[in-house]
């Protein structure tokens, strides 16, 4: 019998809790091209779709290839489409490359009114979504995931989004782009804290899974506390309101306190939540503070 996944459950299987780590680097970006006072608003617009597409795309993409290899058959966190064989295979595959699609037609028409040498940065995105957990040896399985993450969710994201606007790069654009790849880096680090367990069952070896689980808390709570520093940064550097981005502190505390409290299994779910929330919050509230 073919498996008939409902809309429900794509819309489960695009993992919508992820897409702040998409939409805060777009809004950081837009925040640090204000600040020079250089916003493009339909590039801004633009790139938000594209980094919303792979966002969803690297999702699908990561449901399929971990799905084929069995690593989602004893999930802790929600089901996946594959695993839970509620799709099958190639229509998930397909899913994301469609998502992959779109964000290279954004990223096309970006580089075509900024500098065409974007287009390579592009490609590589498209190869690191596809590859982190797909491919013969994915490297996300090799404790290399959040070294992408920084450079693609956060660096190139930011970087990226100021660029097309602006056409150049600042200080406080480094800053804000290390500060939500930190962030970025947090979710994943939280993600597969959960994970340990059955990663290491099945083969799986993360950054989580190699630092084991008291070396993974302290690199999250290191990874919570450098936006702040970031943040502190900028202040001097551009403008005090930059401390608008202070406002994401309770939701890190929340998370932090979990994660220090040696929460486990479904216990870190809510933690994706609040670090989620926290990236948002913090690259939201720069944003307007940069602007200001």
């Amino acid at each position: 019998m073919t498996p008939q996944a409902s809309v429900a459950d794509w819309i489960e299987g695009a993992r919508l809790r992820t897409l702040p780590a998409a939409i805060a680097p777009v809004a950081a970006g837009t925040g640090v091209a204000a600040a020079i006072d250089a916003v493009v608003w339909w590039k801004a617009a633009l790139a938000l779709v594209l980094a919303l597409a792979m966002q969803i795309g690297v999702n699908f993409a990561n449901d399929y290839s971990d799905g084929i290899r069995g690593t989602d058959a004893d999930r802790v966190g929600p089901a996946r489409l594959v695993g839970s064989g509620l799709a099958a295979p190639r229509t998930v595959k397909g899913a994301a490359f469609a998502c992959f699609a779109i964000g290279a037609v954004c990223g096309f028409v970006l580089a075509a009114t900024t500098s065409w040498w974007l287009l390579a940065i592009g490609v590589a995105a498209i190869a690191a979504a596809w590859t982190y957990t797909g491919g013969p040896r994915p490297y996300g399985y090799h404790a290399l995931g959040e070294i992408s993450v920084f450079v693609f969710f956060g660096l190139v994201a930011v970087l990226g989004t100021t660029f097309v606007q602006a056409q150049r790069l600042t200080v406080t654009a480094w800053l804000t782009a290390v500060g939500v790849g930190c962030l970025a880096c947090a979710i994943l680090v939280a993600n597969n804290l959960r994970d340990i367990p059955t990663d290491r069952q099945t083969g799986k070896y993360t950054l989580a899974v190699v630092l084991g689980d008291r070396g993974s808390r302290v690199m999250y709570v290191a990874l919570m506390v450098a936006p702040i520093v970031a943040v502190a940064a900028i202040a001097a550097v551009e403008t005090a309101w930059a401390l608008l981005a202070l406002l994401c502190v309770p939701f890190a505390a929340r998370a932090v306190t979990r994660v220090a409290g040696r929460a486990t299994g479904a216990q870190l779910v809510p933690v994706l939540r609040d670090t989620g929330l926290t990236e948002l919050a913090w690259a939201v509230c720069l944003a307007i503070g940069l602007a200001l």
